[in-house]
């Protein structure tokens, strides 16, 4: 079983690396002040921001292998999986990491509007690039909200200010974002996303518990497709089919859910099968392995 840091606060992964605790909801650490720390492959029950000059090579991001560029943020939300597993080795990075718990978001404008950030996404798989002004304004950001929690105590406006620090930190990283997307092919590149972004949203409501695993009829339907065509296009842009997309998918979220501790049946359960040995079949189809050996790997 891989050694997975459980982020279930701002603070836990803070005092991981032995940063200041400053607020319950939210932690702001700065890498360059820090001594050398180990490696964590992290669990996040949180949202964080990554924002760094360099990241370590072949981070995990799901169950993804990322390579990051220079000068850029790496964004995660609660139930995601990333990092590198602890190895002993230390280093020492350089920027500044963001966390905050979704209770300081309660009743809040952002709670509302956080959804609407698709770089918290799993299926973004590219972290968000930003120039040398960007960096020099989302960095100033950090350090005044660091200096905010420093030199106030815990109060409705120290929230609030918090908030409204945050709330412009994320509209610059949706700016970059979707400059990022402007410069990306539309073709088959543009219908992939949209096929996750549909199968991302299906399983972030819980379609699945009273619909089962969605379909390539479904899937095809919502995006205005016959469903032979839209194979015929998800083909192209793979090699492969729209119903081994969606089976990598749940895969995927299934290697999620299993290593946040979910046992076989209730991950079979909460991805919409009938039955777990159902579940498991496609999983060793897909893996060689059972969802048992995959968590004694």
């Amino acid at each position: 079983m891989k050694k997975i840091l459980k982020v279930d606060s701002p603070n836990d992964y803070a005092q991981f690396v032995d940063a200041p605790v400053l607020h319950p909801l939210m932690s702001i650490i700065h890498y360059d002040e820090l001594q050398p720390f180990r490696h964590s492959l992290n669990n996040y029950g949180v949202y964080g921001l990554f924002i760094q000059r360099q990241f370590p090579k072949s981070l995990s991001y799901g169950m993804r292998t990322l390579q990051v560029s220079d000068a850029s943020i790496i964004a995660v939300e609660p139930g995601q999986i990333g990092g590198l597993e602890d190895n002993g080795e230390r280093i020492s990075l350089s920027g500044w990491v963001l966390l905050w718990s979704p209770e300081l978001l309660h009743g809040s404008e952002l709670e509302r509007q956080i959804d609407r950030y698709q770089f918290f996404s799993y299926f973004y798989t590219d972290s968000l690039r930003m120039t040398p002004d960007e960096w020099l304004s989302i960095t100033q950001l950090a350090a005044q909200m660091r200096a905010e929690l420093t030199a106030h105590e815990d109060s409705p406006s120290l929230r609030n200010v918090l908030l409204a620090y945050l709330r412009l930190i994320l509209e610059y990283c949706n700016r970059i974002y979707l400059r990022q997307l402007s410069d990306e092919d539309k073709g088959p590149t543009d219908l992939l996303k949209r096929f996750r972004n549909l199968l991302q949203t299906y399983f972030r409501e819980n379609r699945q518990l009273s619909h089962g695993l969605p379909t390539v009829a479904y899937c095809a339907s919502e995006l205005a497709y016959s469903p032979r065509y839209f194979g015929d296009l998800v083909h192209k842009a793979t090699g492969g089919t729209a119903i081994g997309y969606i089976h990598n998918y749940v895969v995927n979220q299934a290697k999620s859910l299993l290593m946040q501790g979910h046992n076989v049946s209730e991950t079979s359960r909460l991805l919409g099968f009938d039955f777990p040995h159902h579940f498991t079949r496609l999983f060793k189809r897909l893996t060689g392995l059972t969802p048992s050996e995959f968590l004694g790997k």
